[in-house]
């Protein structure tokens, strides 16, 4: 299978906004087994300024945009040797795409994407990807990172999207709400807007809603979706083997196949 992870950010970094080390390397271990059966995976990472931030402390008076542009820098290189020394602990290689809404703005500059990350799968080296945040433009950046991660899933022709958050899926209502209930599958041309939180993670950009918006449409271009919590041990393993976890699954339309 091809498959897309995205790992938000709040699984990735601690209250405090340094790295989880221990999770990292749990989930790069994940990743490595899925590549040793043969599945060719693709990691959709957040976390740099969530890095950044706890490795330099700048001044309040630092405009924002600016801020998040030297956060973002320190910490994707952070980041991305985080992941470097995680997966060379596994015998793999990983490789770092920084993108842009704009990378996405015309078919060459699309088909350029495709095929760099096709040449990854193709020498067996893990593409790890995140938004240039230090370039970006704020008004045309993305919605967050699992935008981005439905982008690259649609542009590769991935077999199914992980998007993996800190809670178990999407819920009828507020997650912490006693009687809210966790939605288990969501079929194809399902409304669900009416019923999912808005509410945002505490080191995220995005929220629920994002998530379902992109999930679904994603599902209606034949990509299967599943958003689980990333703090369950084997949750990559238990979703692929069809395993019976708290997760949030969409099921794709038809597709056909070239």
């Amino acid at each position: 299978m091809r498959i897309v992870v995205k790992i938000g950010s709040n699984v990735l970094a601690r209250a405090n906004g340094r790295l989880s080390i221990a999770r990292m390397a749990e989930l790069a271990d994940e990743v490595a087994a899925l590549c040793d059966q043969g599945h060719q995976v693709l990691i959709v990472t957040s976390g740099a300024v969530a890095a950044g931030r706890a490795q330099v402390a700048l001044p309040k008076t630092v405009d924002r945009v600016a801020r998040r542009q030297v956060l973002s820098s320190v910490g994707q290189a952070i980041l991305i040797d985080t992941y470097r020394s995680l997966f060379a602990a596994d015998g793999m290689d990983v490789g770092q795409i920084l993108l842009t809404k704009s990378d996405f703005s015309t078919p060459e500059h699309a088909a350029n994407i495709r095929q760099c990350i096709l040449a990854f799968f193709a020498y067996g080296i893990v593409p790890v990807v995140n938004e240039n945040d230090t370039v970006s433009v704020e008004s045309l950046m993305f919605t967050d990172n699992d935008e981005l991660a439905g982008l690259l899933a649609d542009l590769i022709g991935a077999d199914l999207l992980v998007i993996l958050s800190s809670i178990d899926g999407l819920y009828d209502g507020d997650p912490a709400a006693p009687d809210a209930t966790l939605i288990r599958q969501v079929l194809p041309g399902e409304d669900l807007a009416h019923v999912v939180s808005k509410t945002k993670t505490a080191q995220g950009r995005g929220g629920m809603d994002t998530k379902l918006r992109v999930a679904t449409a994603i599902a209606a271009n034949g990509i299967a979706v599943v958003i689980a919590n990333g703090f369950r041990h084997g949750v990559l393993a238990s979703i692929l083997a069809n395993d019976d976890i708290p997760c949030t699954r969409f099921l794709p339309a038809a597709r056909g196949r070239a």
